[in-house]
């Protein structure tokens, strides 16, 4: 009885599917909840739950900038006399609108919203208008409302300030776009930008950290820290470090614009913080001799009460914090307290009891008592989602502006002006700098005085490549470590760890310099973008046996601190403190008590040296989250107590390590040459890559059906054989069916995009007015060959082929009145594609620039690359013909052939299971699962092995041949795109050599590519001494009898000291060696021919030799190290 087949290929369906997307929604709904992360933190900047957004709370926190047209002493009160009149500017309010037409443009219809499309394929950024609502008041009078343009900002498409939001998919294809388009991303200059996740350190969490870099910053500074990420409401946050001296004291260290600043760490009363660090624990000797310490080190300052510390610091860091001058030094102090410690708690109180944890888990830290966590770990990370990091530009930006209005007015007051108006054109010119942003998402540079307490100024965004479906979608969920970790030398922050695990994919990353650093997102891992209701727990845990944080007498050898989202709540016993976690988790899965599901509860236990005990609420934002809602800080690998299994053995990988058949070794989908995209014809990336021929696999996994995949096929279904038949399979190489190529195996298509804009030309004018035109003038006769490629107007034909150096535009100069042609510069064939005319934004002017697509074809050709899905890549080394294949007993033949030396080293075995499902798949006319298949039932051998015949002796083979269907990719490493060896191009600026270069054979192709064609150079060797670098000159001549020189001057300086010695020593024999040496210019003697050593001349023996540069390069380095090189020069 034949089993019943797992499922079809859908053909119909998908068909039917592509010709009528569907009008309520998209047809692959999943793909949106892939790119979620992007698009709902960009429209958190707007709105959110509660109705406010980021762009609202940000406006809040930035503190109102004041002038006065008086000059008073700094730190009085404006009421007193000599402030005079006071002016008050804050931003009370930003909107943002979606993308419209310009005001100024006239257009036939009254829809004048922008989509897309039209930025793709006109090489513009997709942008809406940016207003900030400016509130100003003078003393106390009313407050004055202008709302002022600050030009247009970049949106994200899809977003809720998107033109395609909630559109379905037939809409989309209506707006030129596809019908599986889900957004995420922005439109730079027709480029599609991504800004990609980054890690972050845990927000408000403490981490302790042991590095012997804390001892670089003073003289008493040890390698102990404990550092907290605070993250404001706006996504804003400031990094609090308390520092371990060798005193015995302790140091607050935090950074303001881009300056590290550290201040002692108290600010209560000495009893209170005694009693608040002890906690009860007055055995214990090391932490008390450390709090008195701490303490007797803070009196040198001589500040006894609250106010004095507050007042202190007001007085130091009133210049750089750059506020109102009539504030006095107490404000100041706690505006500061406020603005930069700990600034993710609203009250006092709540920041003391954190930094007694800090102090407590510090000095833990030192005594022994717990280890230092892994800022490496999974558990002590976040991720930096897109929006966040827009936001937090925007609200620096949003700083600069009031400040350089203030600055402005300040400055216009200083000059005494009769009359400073303050919507004046000074003013209004520091609202256009918003091209920044478009300058931040082109290039990935973050220009930021503040540096936005990140560690990095570079790499935010890369470009989302449509080299097919499978790299387009991977670019959204991976998630780099940062920049600045690529340059460290040790290998420690690109460790996979057990923290890891259905968090990030262990086996997606790149090779190189970006492996461990970039990695990818589970299948299953999401990441937490709505904020969750927590206000009630904390008396929640109280009734359920936590006590509270402000009770009077805590014992901390017998209780654990319990935290929610960085704040101590209260402390209970271990046991209670597990029994509390346990019931949260009760709670949450059952929807009690109204517990978020996705509340992360971290629990600690004690342990000896192990990490710091405590139970951790978390229910912040962007942190990384599994199904059923486990947290990276709650994993547990623990027998019979662990309460959570994996619920299918391949959800731990990314998405497109579960599309490889069997989840077997790298599949090469990302390099391939498929299916980018449905909407080519509108798309104008500047290269592209497209597979004439794909086809559905036979063998696919599960997700293939739930990602749309057979939208964008990537590959097509070959026979393949495993025999070594030619010769020319060897090291790796393949043999293809030459009738398998003509019948369009393998075939593809390159889309290039050529840009001819007129006010590049050079010696073009700056004027406004254009002077040259697109366009065929009078001067070129009717019978010109350019008038067969090129129209009237100078734009080139559609479908026109095209050679090297062929005219693909023309225009005229008004200045001489000639024709100019724009010539093809490639040297394969291409044909005209497809034109665009580009105009301006409004469009009343004259089109100075045209976009040009070029088709270029390109078949299979020996040296081209393919490859399975499971990473067995060849080349393309022999067709072979038809009549010489091969055949099997069924006539079949296959279409490529591949060593069976391939497997071994390898051990792809998944392949071996494809090509039998595949076989297996074919001869059913269905579709094959990941593990059932059939082949007995289609009347093959169970293990896939069938007999063969030689195509050019019809002999069988000896030995049962391995055939069966395979999915084949053609990979974009194509060899017309290669250049192995080249004369001309870019440089190492040391060795002199090609930046890159590959050669092999012959010892004279190795001289001639690898010295005369690369760096070449000519130098002076001595032939007495055999040195390259002990040339000398004289541009004197004495004589070369006397100096033992060439007749131009060159010498050894090795040799010439050798025989000046020899020199002094013939004196000597002559009884001079009482004299002073004689001068040179009075020496009459003969010198000797030799020296001592019986080999060297006077000067010694120069030649001008050959060699390459590199090699004068490595006897430089050598001899800075004390090795000398002597070369044997022969006549």
């Amino acid at each position: 009885m034949v089993p019943k087949i797992p499922s079809s290929f859908r053909t119909l369906e998908r068909e039917h599917q592509f010709r009528h997307p569907s009008r309520n929604g998209s047809d692959v709904p999943i793909l949106e909840e892939l790119v979620a992360p992007h698009i709902e933190s960009f429209n958190a900047l707007f709105e959110d739950a509660g109705g406010r957004g980021l762009l609202d709370l940000a406006t809040e926190n930035i503190e109102p900038r004041v002038v006065f047209d008086g000059k008073g002493r700094t730190g009085e009160t404006s009421g007193q006399a000599g402030w005079g009149n006071k002016m008050e500017i804050k931003i009370q309010s930003v909107f943002v609108a979606r993308p419209m037409a310009s005001e100024r443009q006239h257009l036939p219809t009254t829809d004048t919203r922008l989509y897309p499309a039209e930025a793709r394929e006109r090489l513009t950024t997709y942008r809406g208008k940016m207003v900030i609502k400016l509130a100003f008041r003078i003393n106390d009078g009313a407050e004055e409302i202008e709302a002022k343009e600050c030009g247009l900002l970049p949106i994200m498409v899809r977003s809720n300030r998107c033109n395609l939001k909630n559109l379905s998919a037939a809409d989309l294809v209506a707006h030129k776009e596809e019908a599986e388009e889900f957004g995420g991303y922005f439109i730079v200059n027709g480029n599609e930008r991504l800004i990609r996740y980054l890690i972050l350190p845990r927000r408000n969490h403490v981490i302790s950290l042991i590095r012997n870099s804390f001892t670089n910053r003073g003289p008493s500074y040890t390698p102990y820290a404990v550092n907290i990420r605070c993250v404001r409401p706006d996504q804003s946050g400031v990094t609090n470090s308390l520092h371990y001296l060798s005193n015995g004291s302790a140091m607050l260290r935090f950074s303001w614009r881009k300056q590290e600043y550290l201040i002692p760490s108290c600010s209560a009363s000495d009893k209170e913080i005694f009693e608040g660090v002890m906690m009860g624990d007055y055995e214990n000797t090391f932490l008390s001799d450390r709090v008195e310490l701490l303490l007797r080190s803070f009196k040198t300052f001589r500040l006894h009460t609250g106010e004095q510390c507050l007042d202190y610091l007001g007085d130091k860091f009133r210049v750089v914090a750059g506020m109102p001058e009539d504030w006095n030094n107490l404000r100041m102090g706690s505006w500061l307290l406020t603005k930069v410690i700990l600034v993710h708690l609203d009250y006092p109180r709540d920041k003391y009891r954190l930094l007694l944890f800090m102090l407590r888990k510090l000095l833990s830290l030192v005594s022994g008592e717990c280890c230092a966590d892994n800022p490496d770990s999974p558990q002590h990370q976040e991720i930096l989602l897109p929006g966040s990091l827009y936001g937090m530009i925007i609200k620096e930006r949003m700083e600069e502006i009031v400040t350089q209005i203030r600055q402005q007015i300040a400055l216009d007051v200083r000059r005494e002006n009769p009359a400073v108006d303050f919507l004046d054109s000074h003013a209004k010119n520091q609202f256009r700098y918003w091209a920044k942003m478009s300058n931040f998402l082109a290039t990935g540079n973050l220009v930021s005085p503040t540096g936005l307490d990140l560690q990095q100024a570079s790499g935010f965004t890369i470009i989302a490549e449509k080299l097919n479906w499978y790299r387009y979608i991977s670019h959204f969920r991976c998630v780099h470590r940062g920049a600045f970790f690529t340059e460290l030398k040790t290998t420690t922050v690109r460790k996979l760890l057990p923290e890891a695990w259905g968090f990030i994919c262990p086996v997606h990353t790149p090779d190189g310099s970006p492996c461990g650093l970039l990695n990818h997102l589970s299948r299953t891992c999401r990441i937490i973008t709505e904020p969750l209701a927590v206000s009630h727990i904390p008396k929640l845990l109280f009734s359920l046996g936590m006590t509270r944080a402000a009770a009077p007498t805590i014992d901390g050898r017998k209780n654990l601190c319990i935290q929610l989202d960085g704040c101590v709540i209260g402390w209970a016993s271990p046991k209670s403190c597990k029994q509390l976690a346990t019931t949260l988790r009760i709670y949450k899965t059952e929807g009690t008590n109204n517990v978020p599901l996705d509340l992360e509860i971290g629990f600690v236990p004690v342990s000896r040296g192990g990490q710091y005990p405590g139970l951790y609420l978390f229910s912040t934002l962007y942190s990384e989250c599994r199904d059923d809602s486990i947290g990276s800080f709650e994993q547990e690998i623990e027998p019979g107590v662990s309460t959570h299994v994996e619920h299918s053995p391949t959800a731990f990988l990314s998405i497109l390590a579960n599309l490889t058949p069997f989840s077997d070794f790298n599949q090469m989908g990302k390099q391939t040459m498929g299916t980018p995209s449905t909407a080519l014809q509108h798309r104008t990336d500047n290269k592209l890559y497209r597979l004439q021929t794909g086809q559905t696999p036979i063998v696919r996994p599960e997700l293939h059906n739930t990602y749309g995949m057979d939208c964008f096929p990537n590959g097509t279904n070959a026979v393949v054989a495993v025999i070594s038949y030619t010769g020319y399979d060897m090291e790796d190489a393949m043999i293809l069916n030459k009738s398998s190529h003509e019948r369009g195996f393998g075939y593809g298509t390159i889309y290039k995009s050529h840009i001819v804009s007129l006010k590049d030309v050079r010696g073009t004018s700056k004027s406004s007015k254009a002077t040259l035109h697109f366009g065929i003038g009078p001067d070129i006769p009717d019978d010109h060959t350019a008038r067969e490629s090129i129209d009237p107007d100078g734009y080139p034909l559609i479908g026109t082929r095209l050679s090297a150096k062929a005219p693909i535009a023309a225009y005229m100069d008004d200045t001489t009145g000639r024709t100019r042609f724009v010539r093809y510069k490639g040297e394969e064939q291409a044909y005209i594609d497809n034109v665009r005319i580009l105009g301006n934004d409004v469009g009343d002017s004259e089109a100075q620039k045209i976009h040009i697509t070029l088709r270029i074809t390109r078949s299979p050709v020996i040296g081209d690359k393919f490859s399975s899905r499971h990473g067995q890549k060849g080349v393309c080394s022999q067709k072979w013909p038809s009549v010489d294949m091969p055949f099997s007993e069924s006539g079949i033949q296959p279409d490529v052939i591949i060593n069976p030396h391939a497997f071994p080293s390898r051990m792809t075995i998944g392949m071996f299971v494809e090509s039998m499902a595949g076989k297996a798949g074919a001869m059913h006319g269905l579709a094959q699962d990941a593990t059932p298949f059939n082949l007995v039932a289609a009347g093959y051998n169970y293990y896939g092995n069938e007999p063969m015949y030689s195509g050019i002796t019809g002999q069988e083979f000896a030995a049962d041949i391995y055939l069966g269907v395979v999915y084949y990719q053609r990979l974009r490493h194509m060899v017309d795109d290669k250049f192995q060896v080249r004369t001309t191009g870019p440089v190492d600026p040391v060795t002199r050599q090609p930046v890159k270069l590959i050669a092999h054979g012959t010892s004279y192709l190795l001289q001639d590519r690898l010295m005369n064609c690369s760096d070449y150079s000519t130098a002076w060797v001595c032939r007495t001494c055999g040195s390259l670098i002990t040339l000398g000159f004289d541009d004197v001549s004495l004589g070369e009898q006397i100096l033992g020189r060439t007749p131009t001057g060159e010498y050894c300086r090795v040799c010439r000291a050798d025989a000046e010695e020899e020199d002094a020593r013939a004196r000597r024999s002559l009884g001079d060696a009482e004299n002073d040496v004689t001068p040179r210019s009075r020496l009459r003697i003969a010198l000797p021919p030799q020296n001592v050593f019986g080999k060297a001349t006077k000067g010694g023996d120069m030649d001008v030799v050959a060699i390459p540069y590199v090699f004068r390069y490595l006897c430089a380095e050598l001899a800075s190290m004390g090795i000398s090189i002597a070369l044997e020069v022969s006549t």
